[in-house]
C-alpha cells in the first residue's frame, strides 16, 4: 500500500485510501496435478513422474517433438485417474469429453499449441470441505470447515520448460512435456491465506492419497496458482473490485501464504494509485520471488479467444458409460478426511496421530488392517487402535526416517504388527521391547512371540526373580530407597529404572513398581 514517502504517492492516491473501509479478499485456485502414469499423455514416451531422466530432453519421441506425421494416442489410465480424483473431489464425470488445441507460441511448445479441454471438461460441478489448519497443517478439531466448490478438473498436457545458467544461456527441455496434467479450477470460494493453505494441504493429500500423484511438489508434481482480488467497500458503501492477479507456479503451502498475503496487501494501493478495476482484459500473471516475498508482473492475462481453442481433429471425444464410471468409482477407498473423523472419533486416537495416519495411504491401510487383526486376537479395538498408532507413527517414523525411507518400503505386515500389539496386550513385552520387535520383525514372516522370545524381549513375570533385583537394587540404592520411605514416592522412578539395567528390559516395569513400594513402604 502506498505511504506519504511512497514516490508514486499522491494527494489523489491518499484520498482514494482513505475513502476503503473494508476490504474483503476473493481467492480461487487453479491446481496442476501432473498424473502417476508411466507414459506421457498422448504418446508412449516414458514420464518424468515416474522415470528419472537421464538428461534434457531424453524422455521424448516423434509427437512429443511435433515431427511431422506423428499424431497422438489418448492415454486412458491418465482418463481414469483424472475420474477417480473427479470423484473425490464430489465432481461430475461428463458424459462426453472433448479435447481441444490451446495455441499460443513458446519455445517449450513445439506444436504451437496444447491439447486440453475447453468447454467440456471431463470434470465438474464438485467440491471439498476444506478444514481448518494451523500454521504447521494440522487440523483443529471442533473448528468450522469452508466449503470450497470445484468448477472443473479438466485433463490436458504439460509444456516443457526453460532451464537457465549462470552465464545467461537458457536450454530448452522437453522431457516434461506431454506429461498427463489435471487442471483442478475452484470457484472463488476462499477469503484468506489461511483458508487456500488449507484447502491446498488437503487436496495435496487426498491426489497422494489416490496414488494420482506422488505429490512431490519441488519436483512440479504438484503447481498452486491462486486467483486474487478484493472487494472495496468505500466510505459512502459503494463497493469496487480490483483487478484478478494470477500468481503462477507456486510450488511450497509457504510460498502460497506469501504470495496471497503479499497480494491482499498491495492490491488496495494499487486501486489508490491507478484507479483501475476488475473487467475485461484487466487480469494480469505475476511471478512469486521467495527470496524478497514479493510479486513481480509478468504480463497481461490473456482471455480464452486470445488462445483460439477449437476441436483437436487426431483425437476423438472421451465417451464416459455408466459402467466405466461404476468400475472407477469402486476403486475409490475412504478418503483422509473420513479416516481423520473416524480414528479420532470412533477409535479414540490422539487428533496429530489420527492424521498422521489417515493422510498417508500406506499407514491407513496398515493401520485398519493390523487393528482388525488385533481384535481377532481378543485384543479391544480402542487398545488395538492405540497401540497400532503408536508402532506406525512413532517406531515405523522413526526407522522411515533414519533410513530415509518411506513405511511402503520397510515391509511392515499387518500380522506383525497384530503380533506384536497381543504380546503388548498380555504385558508379554514392554513398550520398549514392542519397539525393538517392530524393527526385528521388519520383512520377517515369522511368528512374533519366537522372535522376541529368541531376542530376549519377553518381560519377566515371575515374583522370585523380581523380588530377587528388587532386593538388590535397594541395598545398593540405600539413599534412594529412604527418600522413598519417607514419602518422596517419585523416586522410585530411578530404582524401577536400575531394575530394568539389571534384567536387560525385561522386566515388566509396572510389576516392579508395585514390588518396590510395597518394600519400601
Amino acid at each position: 500500500m502506498s505511504t506519504p514517502t511512497d514516490p508514486r504517492s499522491t494527494p489523489d492516491t491518499a484520498r482514494r485510501l482513505d475513502r476503503i473501509a473494508k476490504v474483503r479478499p476473493v481467492i480461487g485456485m487453479e491446481v496442476h496435478v501432473e498424473l502417476s502414469t508411466r507414459s506421457k499423455m498422448f504418446t508412449a514416451a516414458p514420464s518424468p513422474v515416474l522415470t528419472e531422466p537421464g538428461g534434457p530432453n531424453t524422455l521424448t519421441d516423434p509427437v512429443v517433438l511435433a515431427l511431422p506425421g506423428a499424431l497422438p494416442t489418448m492415454n486412458r489410465a491418465a482418463v481414469e485417474l483424472s475420474m477417480l480424483v473427479g470423484l473425490a473431489l464430489n465432481c461430475r464425470i461428463a458424459d462426453r469429453a472433448v479435447w481441444d488445441r490451446k495455441s499460443y507460441a513458446y519455445p517449450d511448445l513445439p506444436k504451437a499449441y496444447q491439447i486440453s479441454q475447453f468447454d467440456k471438461p471431463l470434470c465438474f460441478d464438485g467440491s471439498l470441505d476444506a478444514p481448518t489448519m494451523d500454521d504447521a497443517g494440522w487440523v483443529q478439531p471442533g473448528e468450522p470447515t469452508a466449503r470450497i466448490g470445484i468448477v472443473r478438473a479438466h485433463l490436458e498436457e504439460d509444456a516443457g520448460k526453460l532451464l537457465h545458467d549462470r552465464h545467461g544461456c537458457s536450454t530448452v527441455d522437453l522431457n516434461r512435456a506431454g506429461t498427463p496434467l489435471l487442471e483442478i479450477v475452484t470457484a472463488p470460494d476462499m477469503h484468506s491465506a489461511h483458508e487456500a493453505v488449507a484447502f491446498c494441504r488437503l487436496l495435496h493429500a487426498t491426489c497422494r492419497f489416490l496414488g494420482a500423484t506422488p505429490g512431490d511438489m519441488q519436483k512440479g508434481h504438484m503447481r498452486f496458482e491462486p486467483n486474487i482480488n478484493c472487494v472495496l467497500t468505500l466510505d459512502d458503501g459503494l463497493q469496487v473490485a480490483t483487478p484478478i492477479v494470477e500468481i503462477k507456479n507456486l510450488n511450497s503451502f509457504r510460498a502460497v501464504a506469501g504470495a496471497i498475503n503479499h497480494e491482499l496487501r498491495e492490491q488496495p494501493g494499487r486501486w489508490a494509485q491507478t484507479g483501475e478495476e476488475h473487467g475485461p482484459a484487466m487480469k494480469s500473471t505475476r511471478g512469486w520471488d521467495d527470496d524478497k516475498e514479493t510479486t513481480f508482473l509478468q504480463r497481461t492475462k490473456e482471455d480464452a479467444l486470445d488462445y483460439r481453442y477449437f476441436p483437436d481433429p487426431d483425437l476423438p471425444p472421451v465417451d464416459v458409460d455408466d459402467a466405466w464410471r461404476d468400475r472407477i468409482r469402486a476403486h475409490l477407498p475412504e478418503l483422509p478426511a473420513a479416516r481423520l473423523a473416524r480414528y479420532r472419533d470412533e477409535l479414540g486416537l490422539a487428533d496429530r496421530d489420527a492424521q498422521a495416519i489417515a493422510f498417508d495411504r500406506a499407514a491407513a491401510d496398515l493401520f485398519d488392517a493390523a487393528v482388525d487383526a488385533s481384535v481377532k486376537q481378543s485384543v479391544g479395538r480402542g487398545e488395538a487402535a492405540k497401540l497400532a498408532a503408536n508402532l506406525i507413527v512413532q517406531t515405523l517414523g522413526r526407522i522411515a526416517n533414519a533410513r530415509e525411507e518411506d513405511l511402503n518400503t520397510l515391509d511392515a505386515t499387518p500380522a506383525a504388527i497384530a503380533g506384536i500389539i497381543a504380546l503388548r496386550h498380555a504385558g508379554s513385552i514392554s513398550a520398549a521391547g514392542a519397539e525393538r520387535l517392530t524393527e526385528v520383525m521388519l520383512g520377517s514372516d515369522e511368528e512374533p512371540a519366537a522372535v522376541a522370545e529368541r531376542e530376549g524381549l519377553l518381560q519377566v513375570s515371575d515374583a522370585d526373580e523380581l523380588e530377587a533385583w528388587a532386593d538388590a537394587v535397594i541395598a545398593e540404592n540405600k539413599a534412594i530407597a529412604q527418600q522413598i520411605r519417607d514419602g518422596k514416592q517419585q523416586a522410585v522412578g530411578r530404582l524401577i529404572g536400575a531394575v530394568m539395567q539389571k534384567s536387560a528390559g525385561r522386566a515388566d516395569a509396572k510389576t516392579v513398581r508395585e514390588i518396590l513400594l510395597k518394600k519400601l513402604s
